[in-house]
């Protein structure tokens, strides 16, 4: 269930518990939207136009707060989040070649999700992992010391989740 078809679900219930613990609170926008994201994976327009009522703030205040971090998503994403860390250390040791293992292995691009939901994929600046280079993080857990030969074989352990 996302975040656009709420009404007369369970959902409704969650979303106006949400909504309620941040009502009218000043500079609660960025925890309510973490908050609406953790729920339900992402933040739809719909989950915009209820937080911009509540915090009485407008439409495009919460848009422009929501589109200018990168850790809000205002579309649905995959069901494990993969990041390949490209920062110099993973740069120098071959994040590109990981970056394009998993992007050939998915058949997709970096910023893009598998038809099926499974998997998306982003390329991210640093994941503070420097000693493990090159590193990618699937959800919460790290991989380090990557070659592209390793890329299926970590990708099968979630295939089959």
């Amino acid at each position: 269930m996302t975040g656009q078809a709420l009404a007369g679900t369970k959902e409704t219930g969650k979303m106006e518990l949400i909504l309620k613990k941040y009502a009218g609170e000043k500079g609660a926008l960025i925890p309510l939207l973490q908050e609406i994201q953790r729920y339900y994976g992402y933040i739809s327009a719909e989950s915009m136009a209820a937080a911009a009522r509540v915090l009485k703030v407008s439409p495009s205040e919460v848009y422009g707060v929501a589109s200018f971090y990168s850790q809000f998503y205002l579309e649905p994403k995959g069901e494990h989040m993969i990041r390949v860390c490209q920062g110099t250390a993973c740069h120098v040791r071959g994040a590109a070649a990981i970056l394009e293992a998993f992007s050939r292995e998915l058949g997709i691009e970096p910023g893009e999700t598998t038809p099926d939901g499974k998997f998306s994929l982003e390329r991210v600046a640093c994941l503070g992992a420097c000693g493990l280079a090159p590193t990618v993080m699937i959800g919460d857990k790290t991989f380090g010391r990557l070659t592209p030969d390793n890329v299926r074989e970590i990708l099968d352990k979630y295939r089959s989740k």
